[in-house]
């Protein structure tokens, strides 16, 4: 098949389905129907059936993924016009950052060192909730494996904006700064996106949170890595 045809054929797949899923997601508001999780599953179910590789796949895909630089700039826009609040609000946004970054990435390592788990996969579990891109370079320079660094950061995130509703509603958690945190901290780049859903507020803070994690991951994930890996 000509490049261009597949490439095109592998975006409007992938743009379809998303909107397919995302209209069942709008009207059974499951946490379980979030698109970008049901929209992953159909694409390699649809792959599977017409015994398609990742590398087709990606010959649309990586046109989409190159999208996601923007996506996240253009966080900058809600960030800004919420510039007010952040200021108000500087000391407790950055401590429960501080604070829910360092146990993000500590809880699963040490977890994971309990059972036994090699230094290699130690590696790539530590930075699993930061950001893909920061998250794979930690990985790599402490010994991990970045690839599977990467796929730890999305099931983080899968597993923050699952989980995320219910522990806000355990808790009582229902102000705009302690859901976007909340959100950004333990879901990144995929929770922002669900903060979304609770509005410009939530989504600000959310994008503030994922940045100084990605900040303080950089810094504290090595160290991190030469207290743990000596």
């Amino acid at each position: 098949m000509n490049t261009v045809v597949l490439a095109l054929t592998m975006i409007l797949l992938t743009v379809i389905l998303y909107f397919v899923m995302n209209a069942v997601y709008v009207r059974l508001r499951s946490p379980f129907l979030v698109p970008i999780l049901t929209t992953t599953i159909v694409v390699i179910i649809v792959l599977l059936l017409f015994n398609a590789s990742y590398e087709t796949y990606m010959v649309g895909g990586k046109w989409i993924d190159a999208l996601l630089g923007p996506a996240i700039v253009s966080l900058c826009i809600p960030l800004y016009k919420q510039r007010d609040l952040i200021k108000k609000n500087l000391l407790p946004i950055f401590g429960g950052v501080v604070v829910g970054g360092i146990v993000g990435m500590l809880t699963g390592v040490l977890a994971a060192r309990f059972v036994g788990f090699s230094t290699e996969l130690l590696a790539s579990i530590l930075p699993k909730s930061i950001t893909s891109p920061i998250a794979m370079q930690i990985a790599e320079e402490l010994g991990g494996i970045p690839s599977l660094a990467t796929v730890l950061v999305i099931i983080a995130g899968l597993a923050g904006i699952l989980m995320g509703p219910w522990i806000n509603r355990w808790f009582k958690i229902d102000t705009a700064i302690g859901q976007g945190i909340g959100l950004g901290v333990g879901a990144h780049a995929i929770g922002t996106s669900k903060a979304l859903e609770y509005g410009e507020q939530t989504a600000s803070m959310s994008s503030v949170a994922m940045t100084l994690s990605a900040i303080i991951g950089a810094l504290a994930g090595p160290l991190f890595g030469i207290w743990l890996f000596p």
